[in-house]
């Protein structure tokens, strides 16, 4: 059956998978075991450096693999890849790139995952890099710890179910990393332990007691907790996806012949064949997560309610608005009504206010600069630092600013000296009229004559600067308008 599509609605967590063990445990033959076909993970070593969210969907329609990447830095997912090879180049090359940037041995973003296949469950599981107790050479020796923190990261949400693997030829005593699941999980509530690589240990076994002693657990883990106990096809020749599916259910028959016609005695089968074998362990993830959203529909259900109702209320104020433009006689009356109450913001902010915040929209002397393109005054080789220069402003008092700016400018020159020649040209012009008139009419004529030369640029420069103040004021006009409409 298809998977519930809660994923992409976004609502309340859904069930995941985080596979945590330590390095060569197994996590991602497992990973490819539950897909139902190899895509050669293991030869770029992706457990080792970044994360994989796999996003399993069963689709009986699917009787080759799709599987689609997601962009590194987007929601969209790109086109579907094919060859079993590209996934795994595609896995390295991302890796590799990501690395490059980083300049660290493994990083947490995650490598996104879809598959939809007929032969796949629906599970979301995600591969994580594996415990490792010392760095590869060339590698920070922080690796093992940062390894650690980020597996910790990805386990800790408590949606997330643990899939913890660990060899079975290594004894619950000396476990590794059986205290960090611990730290994590305490009492083991939402943590799976499975044993891999089982059939290693097979042989040591000759009698039942030893077998079920083995298969117990209950000294280390507790008697509650069983185990699952895997084994998977050992043979990496290249195989069909249906041979590889053939060598999986064979493995699954070969360890439970072993235990029933290889020990003397055999098992406790009613206690511990329902935790023998991969077939076993894919089941009960499955029905594990059907149970949890199953457990989630009702608040699942509320939370769709709600959302149905906000959209329904938000479409019919739509509705409302896309019927008033047909009528022209209203979009005019709107059209004057927004006009008018943008104005009377652009008013407002002339004459001071603190709506919007002028933290957020005001600026200081030095980025009105920068982002004017007008950073110094004409003639003018000193700093010029008006008073209130680093606090964010906009509106009147950003002018009354540039206005004290262009006061120190202009103090901070000296007016330039008149020639006699200047002086000459226009006291004899004006002696030549005759009358007491002329003297002060020529005095004015070499002030304006001096000004122009003088403060003419400076008056451009402050001009810019004062139109940039006022350009400004129509984005936080319509931001006020905004803010009050919605208040």
């Amino acid at each position: 059956s298809k998977p519930p599509r809660l994923h992409s609605a976004r609502l309340s967590p859904s069930p995941e998978i985080v596979a945590v063990g330590g390095q060569s445990d197994g996590k991602s033959s497992l990973l490819e075991a539950l897909l139902g076909f190899r895509f050669n993970v293991r030869e770029v070593e992706m457990g080792t450096r970044r994360p994989l969210i796999l996003q399993m969907l069963h689709d009986p329609s699917a009787l080759e693999p799709r599987c689609r990447f997601q962009e590194e830095d987007s929601e969209e997912y790109g086109s579907p890849v094919v060859s079993a090879s590209t996934i795994a180049d595609i896995i390295k090359s991302r890796t590799d790139s990501l690395l490059n940037i980083t300049k660290t041995a493994v990083s947490p973003k995650p490598i996104v995952l879809k598959a939809e296949y007929a032969h796949c469950p629906n599970l979301t599981i995600i591969d994580t890099p594996g415990f490792v107790l010392k760095a590869k050479k060339g590698e920070p020796e922080n690796t093992p710890e940062e390894i650690l923190s980020m597996v910790k990261t990805l386990a800790t949400p408590p949606h997330r179910i643990l899939l913890f693997l660990q060899q079975s030829s290594v004894e619950w005593c000396s476990s590794l990393w059986l205290d960090s699941i611990r730290e994590i999980d305490p009492s083991f509530r939402r943590t799976i332990i499975v044993v891999s690589k089982f059939d290693n240990r097979l042989k040591e076994f000759s009698d039942r007691w030893e077998v079920d002693r083995y298969l117990s657990a209950s000294g280390y883990l507790g008697d509650n907790i069983r185990p699952f106990y895997v084994a998977l096809p050992k043979d990496r020749a290249n195989i069909s996806n249906e041979e590889f599916r053939r060598q999986i259910s064979h493995v699954d028959s070969e360890v439970m012949h072993h235990l029933r016609d290889g020990v003397k005695g055999g098992f406790d089968e009613e206690k511990f064949k329902s935790y023998i074998g991969f077939g076993h362990l894919r089941d009960f993830l499955e029905s594990e997560l059907q149970k949890r959203y199953k457990e989630a529909a009702p608040s699942t259900l509320a939370l769709l309610e709600q959302r149905c109702s906000e959209v329904t209320c938000d479409l019919a104020g739509l509705d409302s608005k896309i019927e008033a433009t047909s009528d022209i006689s209203h979009l005019r009356k709107f059209a004057m009504l927004c006009a008018a109450s943008i104005s009377n913001h652009v008013g407002a902010l002339i004459d001071g206010a603190a709506d919007p915040s002028p933290e957020q929209w005001g600026k200081t002397t030095v980025e009105e600069r920068s982002q004017s393109g007008i950073g110094i005054w004409p003639g003018v080789i000193t700093d010029v630092n008006p008073p209130n220069a680093s606090l964010r402003l906009y509106g009147g008092a950003a002018f009354e600013r540039v206005m004290h700016e262009f006061r120190c400018a202009a103090y901070s020159i000296e007016c330039p000296p008149v020639s006699r020649e200047k002086v000459a040209n226009i006291l004899l012009a004006h002696a030549g009229r005759g009358g007491g008139r002329g003297l002060p009419e020529a005095a004015a004529e070499i002030a304006r004559a001096a000004a122009r030369s003088w403060l003419s640029p400076l008056l451009d420069t402050a001009c810019d600067r004062l139109a940039f103040v006022l350009g400004s004021l129509f984005d936080l006009a319509l931001e006020r308008n905004r803010s009050h409409e919605s208040a």
